[in-house]
């Protein structure tokens, strides 16, 4: 007690001194190289980065710049202000923008902004600015936030227009409908039934609207009675003025399983039935076939194609955008169902040894590790600087520390006297991590450290971010306004000295796919009117 006291003092002391005028400790223009021009000389080291006047353009594929003399930013107040164009149609995540986090003792900071498609069928996260720090703390239990309406399996979660939805499986008869739902600081609103099948199996945000799309969902394969409904869905629907847009059915399929923008066109995948469709307007579809016949599921945008994994063996595909490919046998994996982009990296999650692969590339898939005694991996999320990954047969989620190390956070599901629980989905809300459940239907949310998030999409060209650390609140701006903050922490609890490099262009999540330019840290926090003077200085 008395340490922290202590370390709480000299934080006050520091932060005070500092308050009145932040101190330039890092600047680096990116218009010619990555030398840093404040005049303390930690010019960085650059890898694939192309530098012009308009900035530095990073491929996503490998481009990085490492600041080797980083700053220890300790529990002081600290800003970062830097300018980020990122273009409208996109093959690829956008990826990290700034980081100094060691993974092993997870210390240190992450900025980034979070493109996840691939968990279990939804796009649960596009363009979100997540800010975060850590020093190895994380709440000890799952917050429960509530369950919407009569739901037994959130199926599909998606972040949109600042909100969190849900779409959910109410049942097994002809009167359980799949809805929607909005939560609103602790209650879910009711968004209706889009249609008369008993689910709503995936989601995403696409051009300002929220896209579903509807199945029978067949409960039996998830250790429950079988379904007796015989409304099929294989639909789309838009969210529109309060109102659920009907795009049309899908020939051929009674359900949709994934779903993920890829450069500017919405594609799904069928549930039950091989099937992969471009949305081309109104109630216009094209087909675009399957890998061999096989079906392609959960949808992921990853270095210049769509990738999709496989329900018929342990494999995942490639769409380039005209034809298929096939990227090799996930060990002994029979099916796969969640792909997620991890420190530059595709990962996968498979069944029936609910083990986790990395992609390599061609056809190679190395094994990264079991969640347990997992049967089978689900919904995986990076957030705050580390992987975590959701199971079956008991709704535990796990955190990946190294190669073959995973460790468990927790379970979200403990219904009694059933065959599986399942974590199926992730998304990143509101600073926390969220995962929806079976049987039980509630949505369960966690934090690690601390974070604040900017729940609307990024848009896309130029745009200036900033990140403030400042006595015990995170903070985000773009454009010079104030878009989100943490809930309060003590500043004393968050020595951010990870003695690792700093990394422009990388970080946990992916390479970035991007430009920077006028990339600056300080030490103290920059007050809203500098942020707001620095935005309009490009």
């Amino acid at each position: 007690m008395r340490l922290s006291m202590i370390a709480a003092a000299g934080w006050l002391l520091i932060s005070t001194a500092l308050a009145a005028e932040p101190k330039l400790i890092g600047h680096w223009p990116l218009t010619n190289d990555a030398k840093d021009v404040s005049g303390n000389n930690r010019h960085g080291t650059a890898q694939a980065v192309e530098f012009a006047d308009t900035g530095a353009a990073f491929n996503g594929r490998g481009s990085r710049i490492d600041v080797a003399d980083a700053p220890q930013l300790g529990i002081r107040d600290f800003s970062i202000s830097l300018w980020v164009h990122t273009e409208e149609q996109l093959d690829d995540a956008i990826g990290d923008l700034i980081s100094q986090f060691d993974p092993a003792t997870r210390t240190g900071f992450n900025l980034s902004i979070k493109h996840h498609a691939g968990v279990t069928g939804s796009q649960a996260n596009f363009r979100h600015l997540e800010f975060g720090i850590d020093q190895g703390r994380q709440d000890a239990q799952w917050r429960d936030e509530g369950r919407p309406g009569n739901a037994i399996f959130i199926h599909s979660m998606a972040v949109h227009d600042g909100g969190l939805y849900a779409g959910t499986v109410e049942g097994w008869t002809n009167q359980d409908h799949g809805h929607v739902y909005r939560y609103d600081g602790g209650q879910w609103a009711d968004l209706g039934a889009p249609w008369k099948s008993n689910g709503v199996t995936a989601m995403a945000s696409y051009n300002g609207h929220l896209y579903v799309g509807v199945s029978r969902v067949l409960l039996h394969y998830s250790g429950l009675k079988p379904t007796i409904a015989h409304h099929i869905g294989g639909k789309v629907f838009r969210y529109e003025g309060g109102e659920w847009v009907d795009l049309g059915q899908l020939l051929g399929l009674d359900g949709v399983q994934g779903i993920a923008e890829f450069k500017g066109k919405l594609y799904v995948t069928g549930f039950y039935q091989p099937a992969l469709y471009r949305y081309e307007g109104g109630t216009e579809w094209t087909s675009l076939g399957s890998p061999g016949g096989m079906r392609p599921e959960a949808l992921c945008v990853y270095d210049g194609a769509l990738y999709a994994t496989g329900y018929d063996e342990g494999a995942v595909y490639r769409f380039d955008g005209e034809a298929w490919s096939r990227t090799g046998i996930l060990g002994d994996a029979t099916q796969v169902y969640g792909l997620v982009i991890h420190e530059g990296r595709l990962l996968a999650g498979t069944w029936p040894q609910g083990t986790v692969y990395r992609y390599e590339g061609d056809d190679k898939w190395v094994r990264a590790g079991r969640l347990g005694e997992a049967e089978e991996v689900m919904g995986m999320n990076v957030y705050n600087g580390k992987l975590y990954g959701g199971m079956l047969p008991l709704a535990e989620i796990f955190r990946y520390d190294s190669d073959l190390k995973w460790t468990s956070v927790g379970r979200v599901d403990t219904t009694p006297d059933v065959v599986y629980r399942r974590a199926w989905n992730m998304a990143v809300y509101q600073g926390r991590l969220f995962s929806g459940t079976l049987p039980s239907g509630h949505v369960k949310s966690f934090e690690a450290g601390k974070n604040a998030t900017y729940d609307h999409p990024l848009l896309p060209g130029w745009r200036h971010v900033a990140a403030v650390r400042e006595q015990s609140r995170l903070r985000l701006y773009v454009d010079g306004n104030r878009v989100a903050e943490s809930t309060e922490f003590n500043p004393a609890s968050f020595d951010l000295a990870a003695k690792v490099p700093l990394r422009i262009g990388f970080g946990s999540h992916d390479f970035l796919n991007g430009k920077l330019k006028d990339v600056r840290l300080y030490d103290g926090a920059l007050s809203a009117e500098s942020v707001k003077k620095s935005a309009t200085m490009r």
